[in-house]
C-alpha cells in the first residue's frame, strides 16, 4: 500500500505555509457567507494522507502532524476579516452577489492569492437568478366564503425568495400535506391530491427547497410554508429561499395562520381557498464570478477539491456568519 510523501518546498501563504503533499484545487463560488483566507490552512490540515488504492476505511492511516494547523496565526485571519469587513463598509455594507462589495471580494481574493502564493489562479463566470418584488404581496384566505386578507405589516406572513409571480383572480383549494412533506409518502397520503391545488407545508425535518421540490413534482399550484409552533422562538414567518430551480409561487406564514388553515382544509364540510397576488421584478440573470485556484504540482489522480463562499448575505457584511463589525 502506498502513501504519498510530504513536498519540502511549502507554498507561503501571507505568512502561512501550504504542504505541497496532494493536488489542491481551491474553488471560490457564491450563496454562502464566507471564503476566509487565512483560515484555508485549518481545512487543509484535516485532511489524512490519501491513498489511491485503498478500498476501505480501515487501510487508511490517518495523518496526525499538526505542523501546518500550527502555522495558522489569529492576527493573519483577523487581518482578512478586516479587509471583508472594509470592503462591506465601502459598499453599504453588503458584499452580497451582484453587488460592487461582492466584485471587490473576488478582486480581494484573486490580488491575494497570486501575491502570496504560486496557485495558478482562474476566473470563470455563470450566471444566477435574480429576485425582486414590484410590490408587497398579498394573501387572501377564504373559509365557506368568508374571505380574512393576511397582513404582511404585522408579521402573518412573508415573501419567499425565488416565489414566482402570481395573480390569482380565483380562490385556490388548499391541501395540507401530512407530517412536514418531506418524503414522497407524505405527498402520496395528501387528501385531497395536491394537483392543481395549494400546498400547505409545516415547517420541519428537511430543508426548504426540498418541500418545493416535492411540491413541484406533484404539481401543486402554489406552496404556503409555514412556521411549526414548537416553541415561541418558532411563531412568526420566516425570510428564506426556495432556490433558483424554484417554479411556484410561494409565501411563508405564521403558525398561528397556517395552522388555522391547516384545520379548516381538513375539515370536509368546509370550503377552503387562498388567493395569492406576488408582484415580482422581470429581472435579467446576474454573472457571477467563480474563482478556482490550482497548486502547480502534486499528483493528478490524487486531487482534493475544496469549495467554499464569498458572498455575504443582503443584510449584513457576513463576517464570521455574524457581520461583526471590527473597530
Amino acid at each position: 500500500m502506498s502513501t504519498v510523501s510530504p513536498a519540502t518546498n511549502p507554498v507561503v501563504f501571507n505568512g502561512t505555509k501550504i504542504n505541497k503533499t496532494l493536488k489542491l484545487v481551491l474553488t471560490v463560488s457564491t450563496f454562502g457567507i464566507l471564503f476566509i483566507i487565512g483560515i484555508l490552512g485549518i481545512t487543509i490540515a484535516t485532511f489524512v494522507k490519501v491513498n489511491n488504492q485503498s478500498t476501505s476505511a480501515s487501510e487508511t492511516t490517518p495523518n496526525n502532524d499538526l505542523s501546518l494547523a500550527s502555522t495558522i496565526r489569529i492576527d493573519e485571519v483577523m487581518y482578512h476579516l478586516k479587509e471583508f469587513q472594509r470592503i462591506a463598509t465601502e459598499n453599504k455594507e453588503t458584499r452580497a452577489a451582484s453587488t460592487l462589495g461582492f466584485n471587490q471580494t473576488l478582486d480581494y481574493i484573486v490580488q491575494t492569492l497570486k501575491t502570496h502564493t504560486d496557485f495558478k489562479v482562474s476566473m470563470d463566470y455563470f450566471d444566477i437568478r435574480q429576485f425582486a418584488l414590484n410590490s408587497e404581496p398579498i394573501l387572501i384566505s377564504s373559509v365557506d366564503g368568508v374571505s380574512k386578507t393576511t397582513n404582511l405589516a404585522i408579521a402573518d406572513f412573508y415573501y419567499i425568495k425565488f416565489s414566482t409571480g402570481a395573480n390569482f383572480t380565483d380562490f385556490a383549494d388548499v391541501t395540507a400535506i401530512p407530517n412536514v412533506g418531506c418524503t414522497d409518502a407524505d405527498w402520496l397520503a395528501a387528501n385531497p391530491p395536491v394537483s392543481g391545488r395549494i400546498a400547505l407545508v409545516k415547517r420541519g425535518i428537511c430543508a426548504f427547497s426540498d418541500k418545493g421540490i416535492f411540491a413541484g413534482k406533484y404539481n401543486a399550484r402554489g406552496l404556503l410554508i409555514y412556521n411549526d409552533g414548537t416553541d415561541a422562538n418558532r411563531m412568526t414567518p420566516l425570510a428564506i429561499s426556495l432556490g433558483q430551480e424554484n417554479q411556484l409561487p410561494a409565501l411563508f406564514l405564521s403558525y398561528s395562520v397556517g395552522q388555522a388553515l391547516v384545520n379548516a382544509a381538513q375539515n370536509a364540510t368546509l370550503n377552503t381557498g387562498v388567493r395569492l397576488i406576488i408582484n415580482t421584478q422581470n429581472l435579467p440573470d446576474s454573472p457571477i464570478g467563480n474563482i478556482c485556484a490550482d497548486t502547480p504540482t502534486g499528483e493528478i489522480n490524487q486531487t482534493i477539491v475544496i469549495g467554499s463562499h464569498s458572498d455575504s448575505v443582503e443584510a449584513g457584511p457576513g463576517i464570521n456568519d455574524n457581520g461583526i463589525l471590527f473597530s
